[in-house]
C-alpha cells in the first residue's frame, strides 16, 4: 500500500503544473480588469497591437508585460510553496472566494434596503423635508446614487465580510419570499403598490441565482447528468472532473468575461459605466448593479472551478483527504 508521502510525492509534474494554471487564472482576474480601465477610462491601446492589430506602442508593451508578470508571479509562487498540497491550496482558495461571495450579498442587502427607501421616501414627497430640494433632485439621478450611495455600501459590505462568517444567501432567499409577500399585502389590502417593489424582488433574487452558485460548485449541489458518473471510482471521477472545468468551467467563465467587457459597448461594461436604469420612474437605480451580476458570476464560479480542478487532481492522484458529498447527503 502506498504511503501518504509517497502519494503526496509522486507526479509532481502534474501537481506543479495545475498548481501555475490555477494561478495563472486567479492573478490573470485582477489584470484583465486593470488593463480593461486602462482600455476604456485611459484610452490604452490594450495588448491587440501585438498580435498584428494596430501599432505596437509603449503602453502596448506595458499591459502585455503585466501579463507576463503574472505569469513569473504564479511560477515564483508555486516554487516557493513547493511543499503544499492540491487540497490545502483547494482550500485556501475556497475560503477566500467564500469571503468574495459573502461580501456580494451583504452588499445586495444594504443597496437592497437603502435604495428602496429612498425611493419609498422621493415618491412620498418626504425626502426633500429630510436633505433638502437640491439633494432630493440628486438622489434621482443614477450618477449620483451610484458613486455616493452604492459605491460606499459596496466597501462597507467588504469590511461586514471580514468579521461575519455566515453566506447569507440562506437570508436572502427568505428575504425575497418576505419582499414578495410585502408586494401582495400592500397590493391586495391597502391598494398600494410601487415600482421599486418589483425591482426589488428582482434585485435580490438575480443576486440569489448568480451568487450562490459557486457555494453550489463547493457541495456538489449543480445537477449534473449522471448515467456512468455514479458508478465511477474516486480516481475516474477526478479525471472527469478535471477535464470538465477545464473545458467547459473555466472556458465559460472567462467567455462571459470576455463577451461581457471586450468592448465599451459590451453587455456588462455598458451598464455598470454608464449607471444604466430602468425606465420604471421611481423604481430601483440598480440596473447597472444587476448587470455587474454576471461578473460577480464568472468572477466566482472561476474561482471557484480553480480549486475544483485541484481538488479533482488530488483525487485523480489518489491523495488522502477525499470529501464524499454524495455519502454526506445521504448518512
Amino acid at each position: 500500500m502506498m504511503m501518504a508521502g509517497d502519494v503526496y510525492a509522486s507526479n509532481r509534474g502534474l501537481q506543479w503544473t495545475v498548481r501555475v494554471f490555477g494561478w495563472c487564472m486567479l492573478v490573470g482576474l485582477p489584470i484583465y480588469f486593470f488593463n480593461n480601465y486602462l482600455i476604456f477610462v485611459q484610452d490604452w491601446p490594450g495588448i491587440a497591437p501585438m498580435f498584428g492589430d494596430g501599432e505596437v506602442s509603449t503602453e502596448s508593451w506595458i499591459q502585455f508585460s503585466l501579463y507576463i508578470l503574472g505569469l513569473v508571479f504564479a511560477i515564483v509562487l508555486v516554487r516557493r510553496t513547493s511543499t503544499r498540497h492540491l487540497r490545502d491550496e483547494a482550500a485556501m482558495i475556497t475560503r477566500f472566494n467564500t469571503y468574495l461571495v459573502r461580501a456580494a450579498f451583504w452588499a445586495v442587502f444594504l443597496v437592497g434596503i437603502v435604495d428602496m427607501s429612498l425611493s419609498f421616501l422621493r415618491i412620498e414627497g418626504l425626502l426633500q423635508h429630510l436633505i433638502g430640494d437640491e439633494l432630493n433632485v440628486e438622489m434621482g439621478r443614477a450618477h449620483f446614487r451610484g458613486p455616493y450611495i452604492h459605491i460606499p455600501l459596496i466597501f462597507l459590505s467588504l469590511l461586514i465580510a471580514l468579521r461575519s462568517r455566515t453566506l447569507g444567501f440562506q437570508w436572502l432567499a427568505l428575504l425575497v419570499v418576505f419582499a414578495e409577500l410585502a408586494i401582495v399585502l400592500s397590493r391586495f389590502i391597502f391598494s398600494y403598490e410601487q415600482a421599486f417593489m418589483g425591482d426589488l424582488v428582482r434585485f435580490w433574487y438575480a443576486a440569489l441565482f448568480l451568487f450562490a452558485s459557486a457555494y453550489t460548485l463547493v457541495e456538489e449541489g449543480h445537477v449534473r447528468v449522471d448515467v456512468f458518473y455514479a458508478g465511477f471510482t474516486n480516481k475516474t471521477k477526478g479525471f472527469v472532473n478535471a477535464v470538465g472545468t477545464l473545458f467547459m468551467g473555466i472556458t465559460l467563465c472567462w467567455t462571459i468575461l470576455f463577451v461581457g467587457m471586450g468592448s465599451k459597448a459590451s453587455i456588462i461594461y455598458s451598464p455598470l459605466s454608464n449607471f444604466e436604469v430602468s425606465q420604471s420612474g421611481f423604481g430601483l437605480h440598480v440596473k447597472y448593479l444587476m448587470a455587474g451580476f454576471l461578473a460577480v458570476f464568472a468572477v466566482t464560479m472561476l474561482i471557484q472551478f480553480v480549486s475544483y480542478l485541484m481538488e479533482a487532481v488530488a483525487d485523480y492522484l489518489e491523495q488522502p483527504g477525499h470529501h464524499d458529498h454524495e455519502a454526506s447527503l445521504t448518512g
